[in-house]
């Protein structure tokens, strides 16, 4: 019988079953579950790919577009083939009697292979018996089958002359009859999508893409309300199947936001609301960059300027020149913190709105998104778990998506809105518009389930890569190996930054340019002016720099000065209540520089170098404030998740352009002031940083002079004649030399905080000119060329211990990260280790787990509040609102911390079956006393309601 006769209703035996709900014994067809996958991978392809990424998988298959489709079309429908095995088809006995006689006579031993493998497995005979070539690891075959066996988010091994061998699988996979259904089922597919031939390769770039749709096609087609009212509906034959598939596969796609969308080009001031006219460097980039991209093709771009200059808006109009010549479309914004990844949603989400689109789905992926309320509205549900602190890749009942079990289990109850689908797991990624922190991208180059599809997601979009210079060794390698991913994918790349050294920017570019097959460039400098842009082309790797004219105009609009003024101090911790706090402590001249403020008002910001030193300078403060209570407040990121984005919020609002500025406020805080908070102080002080933290630190002191001149917003004591004065304070010992105190040093290298005391007087002799004289002290500190290592024989030791430590970190790194695609030869290279997003670090020794404060109340119930009228929900199915309420109070911390949690630290028994609440740990205060100090191993925790989480290792 032939594929014609086979598609008809009468033809192929459509038995085996391919989902089954338990609930209701519902089964479904396996054969149109593989048609169902086939047609929505090419609905993707027609409407979520772009031409970029269609050409990378055009080109690595060696074929047009239309055969590349269809081949597409085809490996995605056989993605399940490894279904139609005795195994799988008897673990629903009630679906498994149902089969034909002729396959229940010839099961023979049934072993136990999941089905994903024996997808690959049997597959490779297939695809072999189809005309794809057999061979070693970079053979077509052997890839496209490790894309069937790869579709739950790791690639295989795929060992051909053993267990895929014909004789192997006929002896574990079902005898001849099995085998001959499952030659049946692979050509009616081949017949069914049309495809002409078997390609005579497969690279690693295609491959990656393919398994990336084939993940994101079964997730569509996988959905419970997608293939039950199929199960419901009269029998059809495979053809009449596969003509229906294609119209419900169209509105699907469409429903749940993954149809692409093409923005209107408007008006720069219509774009970017509150802009009256674009500023030197951005004129420069529409102008000149539209014409170069236009010519050149896709590349990487550099922006370094000042802070508050725009840079933001420069990146957006890069991105809409890169996808308007380049094939891509959207943006992927990637910001290395939580709260300046808020605030670029907000700004990007207003991009998007401003061409008022009639549909365009702007997502935030990061661990605390859902706490972000201009983001919230939408259900939270089970399927929320793009995050890095908790477990999900572990299995879950869940009707979306089969693809995430590692066993076989195929039925879930459930459904999923338009908005809840688009934000579950990583899925929020592959919305057209993404604000992420930067670690949800480093994911992609990292062996963990669903990599592929996170490079599925980024590949298509040009991706902003905000504060590129705030990674510490570890970190930026795994970025400069995301870089090289990207450029073998095509896909345009936008640096921003305010202070990044010419060898850090020349190290990003060269990567990118080498995954884009770009080598010999290692002796090759891609550092630009500042303030300025840099356009590296990745045809021909030439390099395109800002007009000088334009950059002189640059600078000279955003000239201004600043001072900085250095005090000595002594480091000594507040200690028990009511310890006299000596002149020239650090607490003591803290007060004295904010007297101004605490008399006669104005805004002030107060940035401590850890957690523990600015609960330490906020309880200090307290004592001495004589102002109203919410004048003074602590923001810092060791608080529960809801206080903290309400107070950061709180900030964004009343400190920003066009807030209602307080009479009087001052916040005491930590490093998260460093990224990308659009506020304005009128006065700082700060702990000794790095130059380039420093420099960040004072793109805040001021910021909106410009934009509020006539306006009084400024207090009495302003002098508008006079630069803003950021105070540095220097600790020191009883000889005067610079003294780290203990846990410095964990923040930022010793040695950059070193050599930044050593300039600091130089410094203070005369006003600091920005944007002038910043990349000058970058270099000094930060560069290749800075002359530290020099100075003393103590500086040379710090200096080759900061080295040492770097190396350390990017070799723990370099152990965890994929290879670069040159060098894969098996895709099975992609996934050597099995670890999980949870246990993927994208920062050193950061392996977060969530902590919950919560109260005991005299008969042992647990409640979030002290007041005991929040109990902690313990149920076995908990709703959006119980989920919800538990992270709201919930905090990451480092997992080292909460290592050794005992009994009563653990979760309700209910919340272990849950992927969001898994992996939390309860820190219970007694309700009565409020007082409860917790040991774990060396680390002792206790949670106070006013300075938030106190942490003491015990040494």
């Amino acid at each position: 019988m032939g594929v014609v006769e086979d598609a008809r209703y009468d033809g192929v035996d459509r038995r085996p079953w391919g989902k089954f709900d338990r609930a209701t014994l519902r089964v479904y067809s396996l054969l149109f579950h593989l048609i169902d996958v086939g047609t929505v991978a090419g609905v993707l392809w027609d409407r979520f790919l772009t031409p970029s990424q269609r050409t990378i998988i055009s080109v690595g298959l060696n074929v047009p577009h239309e055969e590349a489709r269809s081949l597409v079309c085809f490996l995605a429908a056989q993605h399940d083939i490894g279904k139609l095995i005795p195994y799988f088809q008897a673990l629903e006995p009630v679906a498994y009697v149902r089969l034909g006689e002729e396959l229940l006579a010839d099961t023979g031993r049934v072993v136990h292979v999941p089905h994903a493998r024996a997808s690959m497995h049997v597959g490779l005979q297939l695809l072999s018996e189809l005309g794809f070539a057999v061979g070693g690891n970079d053979s077509p075959a052997v890839r496209a089958a490790q894309c069937l066996g790869g579709h739950h988010g790791r690639f295989l091994q795929l060992d051909v002359d053993g267990a895929a061998s014909a004789q192997r699988v006929e002896a574990t996979l079902g005898g001849p009859a099995w085998g001959d259904l499952r030659r049946r089922y692979a050509r009616l597919l081949w017949h069914l999508f049309d495809v002409d031939a078997a390609p005579d390769r497969l690279s690693v770039e295609a491959a990656v893409l393919i398994m990336g749709l084939t993940m994101v096609a079964d997730r569509v087609a996988s959905q419970r309300r997608y293939w039950v009212p199929n199960a419901d509906t009269p029998s059809f034959g495979a053809a009449e199947h596969h003509s229906r598939a294609r119209r419900q596969a169209d509105e699907e796609v469409e429903r749940l936001g993954l149809a692409r969308f093409a923005l209107e080009r408007i008006p720069f001031t219509a774009a970017h609301p509150g802009l009256e006219e674009p500023t030197a460097l951005q004129c420069s980039v529409m102008e000149e960059l539209s014409h170069l991209v236009a010519e050149r093709g896709s590349g990487i771009a550099v922006v370094t300027d000042a802070m508050g200059t725009g840079k933001s808006v420069a990146a957006l109009e890069m991105a809409r020149i890169f996808n308007e010549h380049c094939g891509t479309q959207g943006v992927t914004w990637l910001l290395p913190a939580t709260a300046a990844a808020d605030q670029a949603y907000e700004v990007l989400d207003q991009y998007v709105r401003a061409h008022q689109p009639e549909y365009a789905p702007v997502t935030l992926v990061h661990h605390h998104s859902d706490l972000n309320e201009a983001y919230t509205g939408r259900t939270l549900s089970p399927a929320d778990t793009s995050v890095v602190d908790g477990p999900p890749d572990d299995p879950f009942t869940d009707d979306q998506d089969d693809s995430f079990a590692d066993d076989d289990t195929e039925y879930g109850p459930g459904t999923a809105g338009p908005d809840s689908w688009l934000r579950g797991r990583d899925n929020a990624l592959l919305a057209q518009y993404t604000v992420s922190t930067t670690d949800q991208a480093q994911m992609a180059v990292l062996p963990v389930r669903h990599s592929a599809l996170r490079l599925l997601a980024l590949s298509g979009k040009t991706v902003v890569v905000d504060e590129a210079h705030a990674l510490d060794p570890f970190s930026q390698l795994q970025l400069l190996r995301l870089l090289q991913w990207l450029g073998a994918l095509n896909c345009p790349v936008v640096l921003l930054s305010a202070t990044m050294p010419a060898s850090t920017a020349t190290d990003l570019v060269r990567a990118y340019l080498w995954g884009a097959g770009r080598t010999g460039l290692h002796g090759a400098s891609f550092a630009l002016g500042y303030p300025g842009w840099l356009f590296a082309d990745a045809a021909t790797a030439a390099v395109h720099l800002m007009p000088e004219q334009a950059q002189e105009e640059q600078r000279a609009a955003q000239r201004r000065t600043a001072r900085i003024h250095v005090r000595p101090v002594t480091c000594r911790p507040l200690g028990p209540a009511g310890r006299t706090v000596e002149a020239g402590e650090r607490l003591a001249v803290i007060a004295d520089v904010l007297q101004r403020v605490i008399r006669h008002g104005g805004c002030a910001a107060v940035v401590c170098a850890t957690v523990g030193d600015a609960q330490d300078t906020y309880q200090y403060l307290r004592r001495i404030w004589s102002g109203a209570p919410d004048d003074l407040v602590l923001v810092h990121a060791r608080v529960r998740g809801r206080r903290r984005q309400s107070a950061l919020g709180d900030l964004r609002r009343r400190l920003g352009p066009t807030g209602p500025r307080p009479a009087r406020r001052v916040f005491v805080t930590t490093s998260l002031l460093d990224v990308s908070l659009d506020i304005d102080v009128d006065l700082m002080v700060s702990d000794l940083a790095s130059v380039a933290r420093l420099l960040q630190r004072l793109g805040r002191l001021g910021r909106f002079t410009h934009l509020w001149t006539g306006q009084g917003r400024r207090p009495v004591w302003w002098d508008g004649e006079s630069s803003p004065t950021l105070t540095v304070l220097h600790p020191v010992n009883s000889r005067g030399a610079t003294a780290l105190p203990p846990g410095w040093d964990t923040v930022e290298p010793a040695v950059a905080l070193h050599e930044t005391a050593r300039i600091l007087p130089s410094l203070e002799k005369q006003p600091l000119v920005v944007p002038d004289d910043v990349q000058a002290l970058v270099e000094q500190v930060h560069g290749v060329t800075s002359g530290f290592a020099a100075e003393t024989m103590r500086l040379q030791q710090m200096a080759a211990a900061h080295h040492r430590r770097a190396s350390r970190q990017e070799q723990l790194s370099a152990v965890h990260l994929v290879p670069p695609p040159k060098r894969v030869s098996s895709l099975a290279d992609l996934h050597r280790q099995h670890l999980t997003t949870a246990q993927a670090a994208t920062r050193p020794g950061v392996l977060p787990r969530r902590l919950l404060p919560c109260y005991r109340s005299a008969d042992g119930t647990l409640t979030l509040d002290a007041a005991g009228l929040l109990p902690l929900p313990d149920q076995e199915h908990l709703g959006p609102r119980h989920l919800r309420s538990i992270l709201e109070h919930s905090l990451p911390v480092p997992a080292a911390w909460v290592a050794r949690a005992s009994a009563p630290h653990q979760p309700p028994a209910s919340w272990k079956q849950h992927p969001l609440l898994a992996d939390i740990v309860l820190l219970p205060t007694d309700s009565v006393t409020l007082e409860s100090e917790h040991h774990f191993g060396q680390h002792w925790l206790r949670m106070d309601e006013e300075l938030g989480l106190q942490h003491r290792k015990q040494q």
